[in-house]
């Protein structure tokens, strides 16, 4: 087949090869999604900098290198990123910085105008970095023991860790928080050879003392509960395997499995209210091969009555990045039980690219590869010195540096990485399936829970990289750097085109419905109990860039904002089609199977205020609630020509003349236009599949005649739709042959 141009006045002609595309997307549509681009170069002259969007385009050949997104593979779901609030953290941000430098670097860290970290760890009483040195939630003298816990409570927590807790919060009120405990109470651990008991140098826990530390953690989740702070997870023991000099303590996997059967498991079941916090093993490094870990993880998991209470386990990033896949044994071996790694630090002195290199590789890429649900810094933030300390090295790296004395932030490396994931993917989306090539162009993809995409790709070598995103029939072509890391992010509808659907409340069962089954402009959309009635079935046609326009089949008006409102309680009408911001709708499917409905201009979901047979719809900020998810139902196929085509205010007007009708071995139209631009055509079939898919068509002003073969091409009824610069037109064409 082949695909001409011509402009009258001159004319002038030019062959292009047309590109034949049988792909069919029944699960979005077919479409130039516009795709964001953020950049963080090695050189640092784009640190998560936004570039110009690019777009999808129709898939050509093959680039060297393609990576392949395919939606309908998944993996786990995603909990977040973020680093831990150790107490130097928390120390630094409570007690460095004035007040409004704090709400500045918070709002920097946990909302979506920065970085927005969705994910926390805190240790559960004082660890190697700590700024009120050793200390645990019930200290008593030596010699002496509190197994009531009637000396219990936060201590030092109180001054910086939960308040700093309770900011970020208050900043992310959907913030995951995981607890991890350095050690015990002294008192509860075996003596040391003197006869005396210390929470350094690991030990063992008593086991006489198995169920007062259980009930040790019920206290504990109770009092973060009382602050303020859920507990959302929290792992058994810090580095089971590390006998460190600073707080520590040994737990064997034997150890680990007793104490979650025995012990943790059944007094966080038998709590009342139950406490739904969940428990976590290991939290120790990837290579847990070793003879001193011995495959700790498979030990307890493998002993049945200890993983009914497991949620899952908890990696660190201190070995050999190799080690990594045993995250993927782990998770091939106890498909149900979820992965998270918890810690990695930064280190001081190391350079900027090799560092963004080898964090992206392993702990954004490398981790959510290898099932990870979340990728944890260590300390959030630490001073100029790598302070405070309470044992730990002196040449550890925050996230972020705040300087001692002026409260100055500096961003280190680790929150350009971590800001390439958590800015984009939100908790809840969930992994899917993408090619990745070990030191070249290394990446991983997600769909959020919101139906947007997101893809990760890093650089890892010493030259510049040409590389195809290929995902659903379409492409683009993008050259990063050396070094360099890109985040590319797209949104799209989750719905076919050429199907006709009921569209019904999950909150009500109600359908949607034009007033009166009205033809005419501003007749208001409202709910009322299905009857299969024609102006209670809608279809979706593709308004470009990932929006549709919803078209009722009776009126074959389309949807918008009464006056275009961006407020809530704003209500729903029908109208001729006029190509503005008003008129688009992203439609996205949800992890339950409904479908929220976004407008465009106002960014507010489509929501019924009430049950009531009747009630007219409205705008509103999403909330996720089920008066704002939606059942589509399909009826059937979408009627081929005044469905799919415009009405009497149609862009499908004098600027665009289709000819010969009907088609037979070639299909032509004039584009009339007073500039320059760039088309993009199609010609779509009843079910919105594309038979015919043209390159992007660059016209002069004044009159342009482009020619399509269309040999092979089925006879029946399509529609031609032409992307323009100021919309789409679409014009029905019957072909035979």
């Amino acid at each position: 087949m082949k695909f001409l141009l011509y402009t009258r006045l001159p004319l002038v002609a030019a062959g292009l090869a047309l590109l034949p595309s049988t792909a069919f997307r029944p699960a979005s549509i077919q479409a130039t999604e516009a795709v964001s681009v953020w950049l963080t170069t090695g050189d640092q002259t784009k640190l998560l900098a936004q570039q110009p969007d690019i777009s999808f385009a129709a898939s050509s050949a093959s680039a060297s290198t393609t990576i392949t997104l395919d939606d309908h593979t998944t993996y786990q779901t995603i909990d977040g990123f973020g680093a831990a609030m150790t107490g130097s953290a928390a120390y630094m941000l409570n007690q460095k910085m004035s007040a409004s430098q704090r709400d500045a670097l918070l709002s920097d860290l946990f909302t979506s105008s920065g970085i927005r970290l969705s994910f926390v760890r805190h240790s559960i009483g004082a660890s190697d970095f700590s700024a009120y040195g050793d200390y645990t939630y019930d200290d008593v003298a030596e010699g002496q023991t509190d197994t009531g816990l009637s000396k219990f409570g936060l201590g030092n927590d109180l001054t910086d860790v939960v308040p700093m807790l309770k900011a970020a919060l208050g900043k992310n009120n959907t913030l995951k928080v995981l607890g991890t405990p350095w050690s015990a109470p002294a008192w509860m651990k075996e003596a040391k050879s003197d006869g005396t008991h210390s929470v350094r140098g690991g030990g063992y826990l008593n086991t006489a003392y198995y169920q007062a530390y259980a009930n040790y953690f019920v206290q504990y989740v109770r009092a973060y509960a009382a602050q303020g702070v859920p507990i959302y997870a929290m792992t058994l023991q810090n580095e089971p395997g590390n006998s460190a000099a600073y707080m520590s303590m040994r737990m064997d996997p034997g150890n680990e499995a007793a104490f979650l059967k025995n012990n943790i498991g059944p007094a966080f079941a038998s709590a009342s209210p139950a406490i739904t916090t969940k428990l976590v093993v290991y939290d120790h490094n990837w290579d847990d091969k070793t003879p001193t870990i011995n495959n700790y993880v498979e030990s307890v998991l493998s002993d049945a009555a200890a993983a009914s209470y497991a949620a899952g386990s908890a990696w660190h990033g201190y070995s050999d990045p190799s080690g990594i896949a045993n995250m993927t044994t782990v998770h091939n071996a106890y498909p149900s039980k979820d992965i998270w790694f918890t810690e990695i630090t930064g280190s001081v002195g190391s350079s900027f690219a090799g560092d963004l290199k080898w964090h992206m590789s392993n702990i954004i890429i490398g981790n959510t590869r290898n099932w990870a649900k979340s990728a944890l810094e260590w300390n959030l933030a630490l001073d100029q010195n790598s302070g405070p300390t309470n044992g730990g090295t002196n040449n550890c790296r925050g996230v972020v540096t705040i300087n001692n004395s002026t409260g100055a932030v500096t961003r280190n490396v680790e929150y350009y990485a971590l800001g390439h994931a958590s800015k984009f993917v939100d908790p809840g989306a969930v992994r899917i399936a993408s090619n990745s090539v070990a030191g070249g162009i290394e990446d991983v993809a997600f769909k959020n829970p919101d139906g947007s995409r997101v893809l990760i790709a890093l650089n890892n070598s010493s030259a510049s990289n040409t590389f195809q995103v290929s995902w659903n029939g379409q492409s683009f072509t993008y050259t990063l750097p050396a070094g360099a890391v890109a985040t590319y992010k797209w949104n799209t509808s989750d719905v076919p085109l050429g199907r006709v659907f009921e569209i019904s409340a999950k909150s009500n069962g109600k359908a949607l419905e034009i007033t009166g089954a009205s033809s005419s402009n501003n007749a208001l959309l409202r709910q009322a109990t299905w009857g299969s009635a024609i102006q209670q079935k809608w279809h979706m046609v593709d308004a470009g860039n990932g929006y549709v326009r919803i078209v009722n089949q009776n009126s074959n008006k389309s949807l918008e904002i009464v006056g275009a409102g961006t407020t809530n309680g704003n209500q729903v009408e029908q109208y001729d089609w006029q190509s503005i911001a008003n008129q688009y709708w992203l439609v996205q499917q949800q992890s339950d199977g409904t479908y929220r409905i976004l407008n465009k201009n106002s960014g507010k979901a489509l929501d019924t205020p009430s049950a009531s047979e009747g009630a007219n719809l409205q705008q509103w900020d999403w909330t996720g609630a089920d008066n704002q998810r939606w059942w589509l139902s399909d009826q059937g196929a979408a009627r081929t020509g005044s469905a799919l085509a415009t009405s009497s205010a149609a862009l499908a007007d004098t600027r665009l003349r289709v000819y010969p009708v009907p088609v037979a071995q070639e299909l032509a139209f004039d584009y009339v236009t007073d500039t320059a631009e760039t088309l993009q055509v199609q010609l779509l079939d009843a079910l919105g599949r594309s038979a015919l898919a043209a390159p992007a068509v660059a016209v002069q002003a004044g009159t342009t005649s482009v020619h399509l073969g269309a040999a092979g091409v089925a006879p029946g009824a399509y529609v031609l739709r032409v992307i323009t610069r100021t919309g789409t037109l679409t014009q029905r064409v019957l072909v035979t042959q």
